[in-house]
């Protein structure tokens, strides 16, 4: 399952979090991030107990975007124990997507 979150609740759900989590930085009007959602819905499946999947609209939340420098969507960020440790901009297949996760669990 994937979490929606917030600028509020991004410290606490990601940076305060132990594990590999990944953060998908999107908007309403991206196509490609409309594109990239069902790819992440089965990653979040396929990994659920391993990795913690979350979403963060870059429009209605743009201190956190601004924080990470977010400047193309969609944007995905991995974050291991509070630590961005990778990020893929653009749309990628599910397989590169994977590989990109998994190798920081």
């Amino acid at each position: 399952m994937v979490k929606v979150i917030n600028d509020n609740d991004f410290k606490n759900e990601v940076l305060s979090a132990s594990g590999v989590s990944v953060v998908d930085f999107w908007a309403s009007w991206c196509g490609p991030c409309k594109m990239l959602a069902p790819v992440i819905e089965d990653l979040s499946g396929e990994l659920e107990g391993k990795v913690k999947f979350l979403k963060l609209n870059v429009d209605e939340n743009p201190v956190t975007s601004q924080q990470y420098g977010i400047a193309s969507i969609p944007t995905l960020i991995v974050f291991k124990d509070g630590n961005a440790v990778d990020t893929l901009v653009g749309f990628r297949p599910k397989n590169a997507i994977k590989d990109a996760i998994v190798r920081h669990l």
